[in-house]
């Protein structure tokens, strides 16, 4: 019968999501060799591209579309690879007897030139071996010996039915050890140990490298941070002797520093996010194997908590302080240009009370002028006027020259200055007309 409800676009992926991380079964005794590379997200492509070539190699059929996982029967061995983020996994198994468990990975027997074509960066390789429980337990002596003498370091998981040990140290032949001890583990038991002990290697591995990269920046910050408290006390001792330019240098000084811890929190923050995450992987695998003390051994859990934890507490430590130093580095570019606008607005302020008294003056220059102007206009009219009475005199009419120019002083004086008037009237409404 066919479904007659309408499904979500994505109820399929979501449910196949539940199985993309499953595991493959394990029967002891078995070999399994794992490398995890970094490649990236945008490198996942060529991965693939990497696992059909592989498939080809073997003479398996090659999927048109790989997802999330994958697993193939390449006949000597199970291949089974799976894509992350930021990474891909691939691991090999091999069931059967085996003299040594270490001296001839499952790795070994891929073709060379395939291991060395891979793309991206191997950052955690792994053989590890799963004894059976009808095999003789090994002691400490002939653990010291497969450890090449390193410190070992062990529990039992999974309430007792089984015992892991390892260094977590890379061997001569690149890989890290781990030996597991089927006591009493089903298939599937057994498939999921080893893939939570896999994964607690590489994602230990994986949160490292956060602590790298904070021992790196960390003496970058310490010189921000000595940088920022001298551009604040900088600020805090300015006398007024200081240059005009110095809030500009000041605020020039403090962006390219602001800059710089910009530049270092946008390299680190994904990282330390990511050893943050991957630490809490760790955790949680840890505690899904159950573990129990193998007397005298230093169990997983205390090994990884003793290094890992204090690894996280500085990434997340030095996040802190970058984002603490961008945060005072934007309260002093605030505060700055705050004084820098001030003391803008002075300025400001000081060159209009200097306009005005500009115009102040004008207007008194002009004031002035026109009153020189009525008098010049005045002297000449009156000259004009006593001249022309001056002639009327001498032609005879009974006319007082001097009488007549007395009397048309005040009248010449008056029009001179209504004239002026009348004329800067007329100029202040064309010069309003245009401002229009």
């Amino acid at each position: 019968m066919s479904l007659v409800f309408r499904e979500h676009p994505l109820r399929r992926i979501v449910t196949a999501e539940l199985h993309a991380r499953t595991f493959e079964p394990l029967r002891a005794p078995e070999r399994v060799s794992h490398l995890t590379v970094v490649c990236g997200e945008r490198e996942t492509g060529r991965q693939v591209q990497h696992l059909k070539r592989l498939l080809g190699l073997y003479g398996r059929p090659i999927p048109e579309t790989i997802d999330q996982h994958y697993s193939a029967d390449l006949g000597p061995m199970r291949v089974r690879w799976e894509r992350h983020t930021e990474f891909v996994t691939y691991t090999f198994s091999k069931q059967g007897a085996y003299a040594h468990p270490f001296v001839a990975p499952v790795l070994q027997e891929l073709p060379v030139d395939w291991l060395s074509e891979l793309p991206g960066e191997v950052m955690s390789a792994v053989a590890m071996a799963v004894d059976s429980c009808t095999m003789p337990e090994r002691d400490s002596d002939a653990l010291a010996e497969i450890f090449d003498g390193n410190p070992v370091i062990g529990s039992e998981a999974v309430g007792g039915s089984a015992r892991v040990w390892t260094d977590f140290k890379i061997h001569t032949d690149g890989f890290v050890r781990i030996l597991v001890r089927d006591c009493s583990l089903s298939k599937n038991q057994a498939g999921r140990l080893a893939k939570r002990i896999l994964e607690i290697n590489f994602y230990r591995a994986l949160a490292l490298i956060g602590f790298q990269l904070a021992r790196e920046v960390s003496p970058t910050l310490s010189e921000a941070d000595r940088r920022l408290a001298l551009l604040a006390a900088r600020m805090s001792n300015r006398g007024k002797s200081a240059e005009p330019s110095f809030e500009s240098d000041l605020l020039a000084e403090l962006t390219h520093l602001a800059a710089e811890i910009e530049e270092i929190s946008a390299r680190t923050t994904y990282r330390f996010d990511a050893s943050r995450a991957y630490y809490g992987m760790v955790r949680q695998r840890l505690e899904q194997l159950r573990q129990q003390r193998i007397e005298g051994l230093q169990t997983i859990t205390e090994f990884l908590d003793a290094r890992l934890a204090p690894a996280v507490a500085t990434c997340e430590s030095t996040q802190l302080r970058q984002t603490d130093l961008a945060e005072r580095a934007a309260r002093l570019t605030s505060l700055l240009r705050a004084r820098v606008e001030v003391s803008l607005q002075e300025q400001n302020r000081q060159l209009l009370e200097s306009m005005d008294r500009r115009a102040h003056l004008q207007l008194r220059l002009q004031e002035t002028v026109e009153g020189l102007s009525v008098i010049a206009i005045s002297y000449y009219g009156l000259g004009l006027i006593g001249y022309a009475l001056k002639g009327l005199e001498r032609g005879g009419f009974p006319v007082d020259a001097s009488l007549g120019m007395g009397i048309a002083l005040p009248f010449v004086v008056g029009l001179a200055w209504l004239g002026l008037r009348l004329v800067k009237r007329r100029s202040a409404r064309e010069a309003g007309a245009a401002g229009h």
